[in-house]
C-alpha cells in the first residue's frame, strides 16, 4: 500500500485525474482551509472562557479534519460501485444511530433538542453523517428505479420516509427540510416522472406547515424572522446580532480577529452564525468572494453531473451538490437574515466533527463521479 495516499495534500496520482475532478479537489481544499482559519477566530474566546483553552475548539476540529480527510482519500480512490453495494447497510446502520438519540441516557440534548448520541467524550450527530448515505442510497434506487420491483420501491420509501420523520421528531425541520430537498434533487436528476415529484413536493410542503402549527418554537422563529427588534431581547435575539455582526463589517470589515459581535453578544457563533463572524471581519468584499466559492463549487459540481453518462453517478453529483450549496445557502440566509432562524451548520467552516465527516464524504463522492466519467472508455462494436 502507497503511504502517500493516506496524505489528502501530496496524492501523487492527481496529475492523471481529469480536471474537473483536480478543480473540485482544491476548491474542496481551499473551502476547508478558509473554514478553519475562521473557526480559529470564531472559537477562541469561547474556548478561553468556557474551557479556559482558547484553541480547545479548534485543536478538536482539527482532530476531526484528519479523519475525515482520511476518508476523503479513501473514497476517490474507491470505484463507485463499492460504496453502492454496500449502500444499504451503511444507510441502515447510521438510521440506527438516529433512532437511538431518542433512548433516554444515550441521547444528548442540547439547547431543547436531541441531536447527539454520545460515546464517552466522543459525540456523533447521526443527522449530518447520514446525508452522504442518502446519496448513495438515493441514487442507487432512483438510479434504477424501473428494474426494481414494487415492493423493492415502496420499503425504501418508507426507510427514506422514517429518516425524515426520525430527525423532524428531534426536533430538526431544518435539517429534514434539506435532507427531503436533497432526496428529491436526486429523483429529478434520475428522470423520474414529473408528476410524481410535484405531488410529493406537495406533501412535504403540507408536513412542514403541520410541524409549524405543531410546534410553538417554530412559529416563534418564524415571527422573530419578519421583524427580529421587535423582540431584540428575546426571540430576535441571535438574528439582531448577527445583523449588527455582519453591519459592522462594512465593505472590507474589522480584519481578523477582530469581530466583537462574538465576544459575548453573538450567541453560537463558531457553528450556526459563524458566518456573521466571518462577515464582521472580511466585510462585504469577503462575503462576495465567500459566495463566489459556493456557487464556483456549485456550477463545477453540475458540470460533473451533466458529464456523468451512468443515470446513477449523475444522481450521485446532484445529490451531494444539493446537500453542500443548499446548506451553505441556508446557513449565510439564517445569518444575513432573509432566511427563518435554522440549526444548520456552514459546510467545512462550522464548529463539529460529524457536519466536517459529511461534508469531506460528499465532496469525495463528486470528485469520485468526476474521475470514473472521465476514465470511462467507449467500446466500438465492430459490424459483423
Amino acid at each position: 500500500m502507497n503511504v502517500r495516499l493516506l496524505i489528502p495534500f501530496f496524492d501523487p496520482t492527481v496529475k492523471n485525474w481529469s480536471l474537473t475532478a483536480r478543480l473540485m479537489r482544491w476548491l474542496t481544499f481551499l473551502w476547508l482551509t478558509i473554514g478553519m482559519v475562521v473557526l480559529f477566530s470564531a472559537s477562541y474566546y469561547h474556548g478561553s472562557i468556557e474551557r479556559k483553552d482558547g484553541l480547545y475548539y479548534f485543536n478538536r476540529q482539527i482532530i476531526a479534519v484528519v479523519i475525515s480527510l482520511l476518508l476523503f482519500n479513501a473514497i476517490v480512490h474507491l470505484p463507485l460501485r463499492k460504496p453502492l453495494k454496500i449502500a444499504h447497510w451503511l444507510l441502515l446502520g447510521v438510521l440506527l444511530l438516529l433512532l437511538m438519540t431518542a433512548l433516554p441516557g444515550i441521547g444528548k440534548n442540547t439547547m431543547g433538542a436531541t441531536r447527539w448520541i454520545g460515546f464517552g467524550p466522543i459525540q456523533l450527530q447521526p443527522s449530518e453523517l447520514i446525508k452522504p448515505m442518502l446519496v448513495l442510497q438515493a441514487a442507487k434506487l432512483f438510479g434504477k428505479w424501473q428494474q426494481y420491483p414494487t415492493k423493492v420501491k415502496a420499503t425504501w420509501l418508507a426507510i427514506f420516509a422514517l429518516v425524515l420523520l426520525t430527525i423532524l421528531k428531534q426536533p430538526n425541520l431544518s435539517t429534514t427540510s434539506l435532507c427531503a430537498l436533497g432526496l428529491w434533487s436526486i429523483a429529478f436528476a434520475a428522470g423520474l416522472p414529473l408528476r410524481q415529484l410535484t405531488l410529493t413536493a406537495i406533501g412535504g410542503v403540507v408536513v412542514a406547515g403541520m410541524s409549524l402549527l405543531l410546534n410553538a418554537y417554530q412559529r416563534a422563529r418564524i415571527i422573530s424572522f419578519i421583524d427580529p427588534w421587535a423582540d431584540a431581547q428575546g426571540n430576535g435575539f441571535q438574528l439582531v446580532q448577527s445583523l449588527l455582526a455582519i453591519g459592522s463589517g462594512g465593505v472590507w470589515g474589522n480584519g481578523f480577529g477582530l469581530s466583537q459581535q462574538k465576544l459575548d453578544y453573538l450567541p453560537i457563533q463558531d457553528t450556526d452564525f459563524i458566518f456573521s463572524v466571518f462577515a464582521e471581519e472580511f466585510g462585504l468584499v469577503g462575503s462576495v468572494l465567500l459566495l463566489l466559492m459556493v456557487m464556483s463549487y456549485a456550477t463545477l459540481g453540475l458540470l460533473i453531473a451533466r458529464r456523468s453518462q451512468q443515470p446513477v453517478h449523475r444522481a450521485i453529483a446532484v445529490g451531494a451538490t444539493t446537500f453542500i450549496v443548499v446548506q451553505s445557502l441556508f446557513n449565510i440566509g439564517v445569518a444575513a437574515g432573509t432566511l427563518p432562524t435554522t440549526g444548520l451548520p456552514l459546510p467545512m467552516f462550522s464548529y463539529g466533527g460529524s457536519s466536517m465527516m459529511a461534508s469531506l464524504m460528499l465532496s469525495a463522492l463528486l470528485i469520485r463521479v468526476a474521475r470514473e466519467s472521465a476514465e470511462a472508455k467507449v467500446i466500438q462494436l465492430n459490424r459483423v
